[in-house]
């Protein structure tokens, strides 16, 4: 398999961040969530969308 360098780069930074949160699914989560905020910029929350029902076939 070819290695590259950047996709390495960014799973070594990956796993610094998680392992200095502890693995921790939730802390990462939060984590980000205040870094977004602290961006100042402005996100959109879409509304979800209906599910189309499928007609039955007979």
């Amino acid at each position: 398999m070819l290695q590259d360098p950047i996709v390495e780069e960014i799973h070594r930074i990956r796993e610094e961040y998680a392992k200095r949160l502890g693995y921790d699914l939730h802390k990462i989560c939060e984590e980000m969530r205040q870094r977004q905020a602290q961006a100042g910029r402005k996100a959109v929350t879409r509304m979800p969308r209906k599910p189309r029902i499928q007609p039955q076939a007979a």
